[in-house]
């Protein structure tokens, strides 16, 4: 499953890192504790409009452009989550291999069309 807070958190942790700050430092500024700023870091809370505002200000970064790079990312990782389950797909029963050296692999699975694989 992929959750929102951990990409956000990821986005806000490399902003932070770019500028070589400190959470110390951000959290001081977006007056913000810094175990809370550590933890929407981490993805393990979700920071309220209130709060990404005031780190996004601390951080000298407009929100839509972590907004954009957080929408990036989910576009990125819901693609290899439907990638990951089309593979995930149950094997299929091979009924035939015909290999000839030097040419192609002709495979025949029962009730699908023969897929052609470049022999190495």
């Amino acid at each position: 499953m992929i959750l929102l807070r951990r990409l956000l958190g990821d986005v806000l942790r490399r902003q932070r890192q770019r500028q070589g700050r400190t959470l110390r430092e951000v959290s001081a500024s977006a007056r913000v504790s810094l175990g809370y700023l550590s933890e929407v870091e981490r993805g393990q809370k979700e920071a309220s409009s209130e709060l990404l505002s005031a780190i996004c200000d601390a951080l000298d970064v407009r929100m839509s452009e972590v907004m954009r790079e957080v929408s990036d990312e989910l576009s990125l990782a819901e693609l290899a989550q439907s990638a990951a389950s089309e593979t995930a797909a149950a094997p299929v029963r091979l009924e035939t291999i015909t290999h000839v050296p030097g040419s192609r692999v002709t495979i025949k699975a029962p009730q699908a069309e023969a897929v052609g694989v470049v022999a190495a």
